[in-house]
């Protein structure tokens, strides 16, 4: 840029001193001007348009001042701990539900289906939280542009597939007990055909940054949190997903009123059997459970992307991002606990499964001991066989 204005200088200042007429000159700078600011329109527009894929994530960390992303060494050694031992959790407590949903004939329902769909949303968030409590700190600063996409791309669909199923099985609820049943009438067809739904959503989610929509060309447009992320995309997803507790959160009231009159009709009915009537309390206490997890959970950190993507300088936004992050891992904990320890049949599939593993764990102890003890008995009547026979054949040499 700075060669073509000392080279527009020169060329204005040789062709000046040929023109003799004022009108000439007025002209000649005209279209110098034009000359110049065309060619600074241009330069501006390649500069914004300049991508960089090719750089490492310190480049946008740099550029969008998130440098909170350094962690001293021994408070990221106790993240990890802590975070191995609650993705360890995730992880085992998950797949045993899953696990049981498929090895129990009484769980073959709808609604069982949802649960173990939303076990395996949470079981894909542990495997996403632990790839992500390893690509932190000092780390995070040397990941590609593509790691980066992956680690949130994963974060991304997990969060979304657990939303969407709790999304899900609230519709589900709604319709059971709108009924007055204990399962829906979803047809396993329909029931598959929702949970290819709630993971196509998800993936397409998890994907869309890499897709294109993000910041790497547009570094004035790059979120702090997310530093390759655009603040339009942090603001739709944000969006969405609060659209969507809007709707949780009503569809759970409309079903917390409608078991309170229904509780009531039944309290006055001295017929109804004591079991059906101990059933809306239940359901009751299930919903709350659900509702106030998912509140204190999920709001703040959507709040937060929110106000990110809005570019609140003075919401100071870094300071909260660890917090709202471990409430968010916190969700995917407390799912196992509430869909199934609450539900007896559940609860008991499960310690039927631990008590399995305890069980052939201590076979494969026991055999090898026994294995061990043959084997050792095995050798010593060997040897006392062999010293025997040496014993007799030396009697005999003797003789």
């Amino acid at each position: 840029m700075e060669e073509l204005q000392v080279y527009t200088a020169l060329h204005t200042h040789t062709e000046w001193s040929t023109l003799t007429t004022k009108s000439d000159r007025s002209l000649h700078l005209a279209h110098v001007l034009h000359v110049v600011l065309s060619n600074f329109i241009l330069h501006k527009m390649s500069s914004q348009n300049e991508c960089y894929y090719g750089e490492q994530m310190g480049f946008f960390y740099k550029k969008t001042n998130s440098t909170t992303e350094n962690w001293e060494s021994t408070h990221l050694i106790v993240l990890q701990c802590v975070g191995c031992i609650f993705c360890c959790f995730i992880l085992v407590s998950n797949a045993m539900v899953i696990t049981a949903v498929i090895t129990n004939i009484r769980f073959h329902y709808a609604f069982y289906y949802l649960v173990a769909n939303l076990a395996a949303s949470d079981l894909l968030a542990g495997i996403a939280y632990l790839y992500l409590i390893f690509n932190t700190g000092a780390v995070s600063q040397t990941l590609t542009v593509q790691k980066y996409f992956l680690r949130q791309g994963m974060l991304d669909t997990s969060l979304s597939a657990s939303l969407a199923n709790l999304l899900v099985i609230a519709l589900e609820r709604y319709i059971s007990i709108m009924n007055w049943k204990v399962h829906s009438n979803l047809t396993k067809r329909r029931v598959t055909l929702l949970i290819v739904l709630v993971w196509g959503f998800s993936i397409i989610m998890g994907a869309v940054p890499s897709l294109g929509w993000n910041c790497i060309c547009s570094i004035d447009q790059c979120s702090l949190l997310a530093p390759i992320f655009s603040r339009s995309y942090l603001i739709f997803w944000s969006a969405l997903n609060l659209g969507i507790f809007i709707i949780m959160v009503a569809i759970y009231i409309r079903i917390y009123v409608y078991v309170m009159k229904k509780t009531r009709v039944l309290n006055d009915h001295a017929t109804g059997s004591l079991k059906r009537k101990k059933t809306p309390i239940k359901l009751i206490k299930t919903v709350m459970t659900v509702l106030g997890v998912f509140v204190i959970c999920w709001t703040p950190g959507l709040v937060v992307l929110l106000l990110d993507g809005l570019k609140c300088e003075q919401c100071n936004l870094l300071k909260f991002k660890r917090w709202f992050l471990l409430l968010a891992v916190l969700n995917s904990v407390m799912n196992p606990i509430i869909y199934s320890y609450k539900d007896e049949e559940m609860w008991a599939t499960i310690k039927n499964l631990l008590r399995c593993v305890c069980n052939g764990t201590r076979r494969q102890r026991s055999s090898r001991a026994n294995t061990r003890h043959t084997t050792s008995s095995t050798e010593m009547s060997t040897s006392l066989r062999l010293s025997e026979e040496k014993k007799t054949t030396q009697d005999m040499l003797k003789t």
